[in-house]
């Protein structure tokens, strides 16, 4: 879990130095344009480019791929799902499995679908792979002008997020040592994760409560002016990376148009 919510990117690398707002803004912008299609064109040539500026933001392959592996399960649900559910079974039939034929024109739905998931998933894995989240919160108040409750309260939620792995550690051992253990029974075991998961719920939304009450008697609510321990500055090269999110985005999108292969999703 720590892995996953700390910067493991290389801090010298030219975009990994931009301000976190900038990165946060060019992957909403890069990455939007996507929903208004349906081909698979447009989130492959978003996805290789995804890939051709990893190296930018000092984010090695390896790292991506450990961080953004529960991609994969989605991508096979979405599979799962619209080779059993897809109205539209249009194309050369491939395989005959009764009501769920499988042809080209399920195949091509599914691969737009999954391949556009990959392409909106990886650029917040690589804003949150080279971004530090207390730098985030400061610049979202800083420079976003986003309310320093909601900022500073989503900061310490973040960070108590490898709590809750801790906790389940430990509710699970203290379970077993009083002999709670559901062994190979599948029922069991579901009862004993759902129970699990509700103390891990209960614990959560304790801890959340003394939190609140914490940062409301140290001020973060008395709506005085604020100072700030480190400056977020926005500089010139921030919004160049905006504007070439928004030249690279039209690019993938240009392109699938231009090959007349652009399926708009209302149309």
């Amino acid at each position: 879990m720590s892995f996953v919510l700390q910067p493991v990117a290389d801090p010298a690398a030219p975009l990994a130095r931009r301000n976190p707002v900038a990165k946060l803004g060019a992957a909403l912008l890069f990455t939007l344009p996507l929903l208004s299609t349906l081909d698979p064109l447009t989130p492959a040539i978003a996805l290789a480019i995804e890939l051709a500026v990893l190296p930018l933001f000092g984010v090695r392959l390896s790292v991506l791929a450990r961080r953004a592996w529960p991609l994969l399960i989605a991508a096979l649900g979405l599979l799962a799902t619209m080779v059993l559910f897809a109205a539209d079974r249009g194309g050369r039939l491939l395989l005959d499995l009764g009501p769920f034929d499988i042809t080209t024109g399920v195949l091509v739905s599914a691969l737009g679908l999954i391949l556009r998931l990959f392409a909106i998933a990886v650029p917040g894995v690589i804003v949150f792979a080279t971004t530090d989240p207390t730098d985030l919160a400061d610049a979202l108040v800083q420079n976003a002008k986003a309310p320093p409750r909601f900022a500073i309260g989503a900061l310490a939620a973040f960070r108590l997020l490898p709590l809750l792995d801790q906790e389940w550690q430990m509710i699970t051992l203290a379970r077993r040592a009083r002999g709670v253990d559901a062994g190979r029974n599948p029922v069991a075991a579901l009862r004993l994760f759902v129970s699990t998961a509700f103390a891990l719920l209960v614990g959560a939304l304790r801890r959340g409560g003394r939190l609140a009450v914490a940062m409301d008697a140290r001020g973060f609510d008395s709506g005085l002016p604020r100072t700030y321990a480190r400056r977020q500055i926005f500089t010139p090269a921030d919004t160049a990376l905006l504007l070439g999110a928004v030249a690279l985005s039209a690019v993938a999108l240009g392109t699938s148009i231009a090959l007349g292969l652009f399926r708009p999703i209302i149309g």
